[in-house]
């Protein structure tokens, strides 16, 4: 009879331990190949920025556009930001594009040019030239998307550098390291600040020692406390330092000209502000450069969340400190710092209160005329109080007093012309 031969069993040749080297090197192999997609795909990725700029076809230029303060500057710049997300996230490059963020609105005859940052993130592997490519062809398809605005790229976009990232953003005001780099997260914590944290915070030395906070509103001029110079009037004692530490400035420069507001009232702390011209320009860097400067209408809301920097005392009385610190602290209303268990009718309406309810959090000794600033929907940095006076530092009902900048907007144009 035909008898197939006998399958021999797979035991007498598969050594359970054999088995097991087998399976544990296959795992491995496979975890590796995992790993080095994971690292292809996502860590082996790199930002890379670009600019461009866009016409607007259907709307005409007009002095609002002059500053980013003011809410018609806000709202086109949203609306580009938002049309040009809208348009990548509907591309096959929804994947790669991180953010966009206008960096000027300009003139161009009677219309607008929107100067804009594009930040993406795609493989080393990917091919310059090719994505490049492929960005622009979204570009030139986002008309489609506009809405009501009727936008032309203008321009073909081009490959920028950090530095060159760094130098559109410092060509304007406001704009910390997380924007520049178009952070999609921001943290704001502790009490030290970091090198470029706040860019536009000043020491002003007398006689190299560190007397007052200033703050940078253009390359020649800063802001500060008329109270900084009641007893030391000669500029020529004075120099200006930037860069978080005192001790180890970045920059230094000598002061031209100091133009204290003619109604100052040292009894009242009214018309507490002083500007102060320097005698040559400080270079920009990333670290250095200015804060904006807000509108005169511009709504400071009872509540909201600002930030005083400065090398102040930590404790009333106390030394100064070397290293910049910040502080978190909230704006409080005019007639609740009035109140008669807090400044009874002290605060004046050019004036400003902000801390917090239980004190602990305030500027101090050495913060004088140093910046209270507040951030917009789009990332800039306003300043809206300079450090005045204040009850102490730091008491429960007693919060910081600074010098309303609104008040004071076309005081500061007639003196600086910014």
């Amino acid at each position: 009879m035909y008898r197939p031969a006998r399958v021999p069993s797979t035991s007498r040749f598969l050594n359970p331990r054999v088995v097991f080297f087998v399976v544990v090197a296959l795992v491995l192999i496979v975890a590796v190949m995992a790993a080095l997609l994971l690292y292809f795909l996502v860590f082996d990725q790199k930002s890379y920025f670009y600019h461009s700029s866009f016409q607007i076809l259907n709307d005409k230029y007009s002095d609002e556009l002059n500053s980013p303060a003011t809410q018609k500057y806000r709202n086109l710049s949203e609306k580009i930001e938002s049309m040009i997300t809208k348009t990548f996230k509907e591309s096959n490059l929804r994947d790669q594009f991180i953010r966009a963020h206008v960096v000027k609105l300009r003139q161009d005859g009677n219309g607008i040019i929107a100067d804009v940052v594009m930040k993406f993130k795609y493989s080393r592997q990917n091919n310059g030239p090719t994505m490049k490519s492929r960005i622009e062809s979204v570009l030139h398809k986002m008309r489609n998307n506009s809405g009501n605005l009727e936008i032309n790229l203008s321009t073909e976009i081009t490959s920028l550098t950090d530095q060159g990232t760094a130098t559109m953003f410092t060509q304007e005001c406001g704009a910390r390291q997380d924007l520049m780099t178009l952070s999609e997260e921001r943290v704001i914590g502790g009490t030290k600040a970091e090198n470029g944290d706040w860019p536009w915070q000043v020491s002003l030395q007398l006689n190299y020692i560190h007397h007052c906070g200033g703050i940078l509103i253009s390359n020649k001029w800063i802001l500060t406390a008329a109270h900084c110079f009641k007893s030391y009037t000669d500029p020529h004692t004075w120099t200006a330092t930037f860069g978080i530490s005192t001790t180890f400035p970045t920059q230094r420069i000598r002061v031209k000209t100091i133009l204290v507001h003619k109604n100052y009232n040292s009894a009242t702390h009214e018309n507490d502000i002083a500007a102060v011209q320097l005698d040559r320009g400080v270079v920009f860097t990333k670290n250095i450069h200015r804060v904006c400067l807000p509108e005169a209408t511009q709504n400071i809301s009872p509540g909201s969340t600002a930030y005083v920097t400065g090398w102040g005392s930590q404790t009333n009385g106390g030394n100064t400190v070397q290293d910049l610190q910040q502080g978190r602290v909230n704006i409080i209303s005019n007639s609740e710092c009035n109140a008669p268990t807090s400044y009874n009718g002290a605060v004046l309406p050019g004036m400003l209160c902000a801390g917090v309810p239980k004190g602990g959090v305030d500027a101090c000794q050495g913060d004088s005329g140093g910046p209270l600033v507040q951030e917009d929907s789009r990332q800039l940095w306003f300043l809206v109080g300079i450090v005045s006076w204040g009850d102490q530092c730091g008491l429960a009902d007693k919060p910081g007093v600074y010098t309303r900048v609104t008040a004071y907007r076309n005081w500061i144009t007639e003196q600086t012309g910014i």
